[in-house]
């Protein structure tokens, strides 16, 4: 995450509604990618859900549209009964992590939406209905005789409200041995299943990386069901930590993606957040060590490798300092995680479907700017 600046100069930060400078309110303007002050002259005003005394988004919509509500909050399609206090809270926390995982998307330039014919490849729901593949949002709560279970299915992406109550979450980061949960992580992770359907389910080019896809992560057409049973009886494979970046990515392709991508998109969060401030580091991996490393299946076996070993480089300069202050200020680590050797390929392999997919949208009528608004 970047930092940002009011027009009084004061810096703003991601999640500021208030200069507290010049005392002007402000808001982040989606179609910019940036922090905006609000005043009689701004062509914005706020999201629906940050009018009044609702305070609970501070993106901003154009004051001449017909749309009310941002395009973060428009892509929740169910949301809690908000009557109560406690709920209401934990809801807000679920759409500032939303909010920060669709920043990423904006910040790397990719189309929240599809592209393309959304029905070229027949996307189907649970039930085997065609349905458009679009991205949207259940934030559920679960009942005594109704839980809830997280997931993506057919672009719309599912999560139990609980997981913002950070006891609760905790609580279940030790039962599943988890060494890292949060929420920002769920986002992150389930966005991940709704793009590989969008760039390898959906896209008609889908074909053209599906088998570098395959000779990566796995086959995907394995028994997904099966494969979930397996984890949950016998736990993650021995010595998963060699080839993959969790325990939960050896449970099946799909889910190994999933993490990858959400790992992937920590580390350039965390990276524009740390230049942004001013940082610098030493490279820890030597160039001639990522590039021996990185060589990829077709149709990637000539893609440039510097902007990625720059990043790469620069992410496990960093890591140890990171999970040092950490410990410094009496948490657990934040990163702890081990960066192998296949893991490195998995995640140049998703920056490679990133830039193809940006430069995809470059070519088409509707953007991930136009997107935005």
């Amino acid at each position: 995450m970047k930092t940002f600046s009011c027009s009084c100069g004061n810096p703003l930060y991601f999640e500021n509604t208030l200069c507290l400078k010049c005392q002007h309110e402000v808001g982040f303007d989606p179609a910019a990618i940036d922090m905006c002050c609000l005043d009689e002259t701004t062509p914005l005003k706020h999201c629906a859900n940050g009018a009044g005394n609702l305070l609970a988004c501070n993106w901003l919509v154009p004051k001449d549209g017909t749309e009310t509500y941002c395009v973060s909050c428009r892509l929740s399609q169910l949301i809690p009964n908000l009557s109560s206090a406690n709920t209401a809270q934990l809801w807000m926390k679920m759409e500032g992590a939303k909010r920060r995982a669709l920043f990423s998307m904006l910040s790397l330039g990719i189309p929240l939406q599809p592209l393309h014919d959304p029905n070229a490849k027949g996307a189907v729901n649970e039930h085997g209905q065609a349905v458009p593949l679009a991205l949207s949002y259940r934030i559920l709560q679960p009942l005594p005789n109704a839980p809830v279970i997280t997931g993506h299915d057919a672009g719309t992406i599912t999560l139990n409200l609980e997981e913002a109550d950070d006891a609760i979450r905790e609580r279940n980061r030790m039962n599943l041995n988890e060494p890292y949960r949060t929420l920002l992580g769920h986002f992150r992770h389930e966005i991940g299943h709704y793009y590989w359907s969008m760039w390898f389910e959906n896209d008609p080019k889908g074909e053209e990386v599906l088998g570098a896809f395959r000779e990566l992560f796995g086959d995907e057409s394995a028994d997904y069901g099966a494969a979930m049973n397996a984890y949950y009886s016998n736990g993650a494979q021995v010595g998963w930590q060699e080839r993959c970046i969790s325990a939960y990515s050896t449970m099946h392709p799909w889910e190994e993606w999933a993490e990858t991508w959400a790992h992937y998109l920590h580390m350039i969060d965390a990276l524009e957040s740390f230049e942004s401030l001013g940082l610098r580091k030493s490279a820890a991996m030597p160039k001639e060590t990522i590039e021996k490393i990185v060589p990829l299946p077709k149709p990637f076996q000539s893609a440039p490798v510097a902007e990625f070993t720059h990043k790469l480089q620069t992410w496990l300069e960093i890591t140890p300092a990171i999970n040092e202050l950490s410990s410094s200020l009496g948490h657990n680590m934040s990163y702890p995680f081990v960066v192998s050797a296949p893991v490195v390929r998995k995640l140049f392999f998703i920056h490679c479907m990133v830039k193809r997919q940006v430069n995809e949208a470059k070519n088409q009528p509707s953007t991930a700017a136009t997107q935005a608004r």
